[in-house]
Parts: structure tokens; sequence; C-alpha cells
């Protein structure tokens, strides 16, 4: 039988709520930051409560980017990674399905080597690729481009 104690229930939720403001509170700040003027939050004058810039400042680092320096804006650094993701996803998916359907219908000579390189290769963190390969696309002249970034990816097991 479980019996219930209000007094302790009510213990329980406010803790969660506690650890909830906890790890809320950072991420509101961060919101309200996003909403002042600059020289707000450079002089450490800014309040608790959100600004009236939202709209200008979401609409600067969207497609004009931040800064004196003017920065790449964030639109271009989604799409970006929107073509890496999609070219990297179909390459593998492509990749790995004709490989499989060799290793599992087609007989050949070291056909289980080749299935254990592969599953090696799953073993490999990418701290010890990261050389190898960024010298790898400079040797190939493919630095700064989709396919430097793209085609390592899709190589990878």
């Amino acid at each position: 039988m479980v019996e219930r104690r209000p007094l302790l229930d009510l213990a329980a939720h406010l803790v969660l709520l506690f650890g909830i403001a906890i790890v809320a509170f950072p991420v509101y700040i961060t919101f309200v930051a996003s909403t002042r003027d600059a020289t707000d939050i450079i002089h450490g004058t800014m309040p608790l409560y959100p600004g009236l810039d939202l709209v200008e400042n979401y609409r600067s680092a969207l497609f004009q980017g931040s800064g004196r320096l003017r920065t790449t804006a964030v639109s271009t650094m989604m799409l970006n990674s929107l073509v890496m993701a999609l070219t990297i996803a179909v390459g593998k998916i492509c990749i790995s399905i004709v490989s499989a359907y060799a290793i599992v219908y087609f007989r050949f000579p070291l056909r289980m080597a080749a299935f254990w390189m592969i599953f090696i290769t799953l073993m490999l963190p990418v701290e010890v690729r990261i050389y190898p390969t960024f010298k790898l696309v400079a040797d190939l002249g493919m630095i700064d481009s989709y396919a430097g970034l793209t085609v390592p990816l899709i190589a990878s097991a």
C-alpha cells in the first residue's frame, strides 16, 4: 500500500522546481542578453527582463552577421550545415548499401578480411583520423570546399 504524504510531495516538487530554475536560469539570461543592446551587456547594466532589440538583433545575426568585422551570417552557416549533412548522409547510405550487398551476396577472395577491415575502422576514434584526413584533403587540393568536408566522412566506415 502506498501512502500519500502531501508535505513530502510538496517538498519533492519544490526541490525539482529549484533544480529546473538552476538549469534554466543561464538559458534565460542568454535569451535576455540576445534582446539587449551590446552596450547594456558590456557595461554590466543588463536587467533581468527582455529588451526591445529582439527583432533587430536576430535579423542582424541571421542575415548580416554580427560585430564590427561582420562575420558570416547564421543563415549561411545553417545552409552550409544542411548541404554537408545531406551530402554525407546520402553518400554514406549509398556506399554502405553497396558494400553490404557485395559482402553478403558475392563470393570473392578475402571477403571476411574486407568485412573485418570495415568493422575495425568503425572503432577508430575521430582524434586518430584528424591529421591523416587533413593531409589527404590538402594533398588533393580540396581545402575550403564541400568535397573536402564531405568526401572523407563519406568514405569512413
